[in-house]
């Protein structure tokens, strides 16, 4: 094995288990999920609740969709109360889109249920092992985020 294969050895190694991990974090947040919505309709809530007051098509953009799907799932999601439709205060034509309480209020309680199976999990875990972990994800954090934001600098950021 030459010195390049060797040093990028790790890096595949850390990837596979990272990738691991993320499946298994799927599962127990699936369980943790048992909520009033589907992944797609969480997965636009999330943007909402980071991208308040965008339209239909930079929400369809976001989640690789096509506007009509999209429309669709708003529909969806405003019949639930965990969204709400307000008129661009620019064009009579276009809609904002605003997470409401209720679509607060769902998000709080899954990232609680989340936490709560996480703790399980790592309430298993040597005291060492999660400091270590702590530190890892941390790095992975600032890496990600840079990688997702074209930035260099790694400076320490919360998602």
């Amino acid at each position: 094995m030459d010195p390049s294969e060797l040093e990028q050895q790790p890096r595949t190694d850390a990837a596979r288990i990272a990738s691991d991990a993320v499946e298994l974090l799927e599962v127990l947040w699936g369980r943790a999920l048992a909520g009033p919505v589907s992944s797609s309709q969480l997965r636009a809530m999330f943007i909402l609740e980071h991208n308040d007051g965008i339209n239909l098509r930079t929400l369809a953009g976001t989640m690789d969709s096509t506007p009509p799907s999209v429309s669709r799932l708003c529909d969806r999601l405003e019949a639930m109360g965990m969204i709400e439709r307000t008129p661009s205060p620019a064009s009579r034509r276009e809609v904002r889109l605003h997470l409401s309480k209720s679509g607060h209020a769902v998000l709080g309680e899954l990232r609680t249920r989340r936490v709560q199976e996480l703790q399980s999990v790592l309430a298993r875990m040597p005291s060492g092992k999660r400091q270590a972990l702590v530190r890892g994800l941390e790095a992975f954090r600032d890496a990600a985020y840079d990688e997702l934001h074209g930035e260099t600098n790694g400076d320490a950021r919360t998602a």
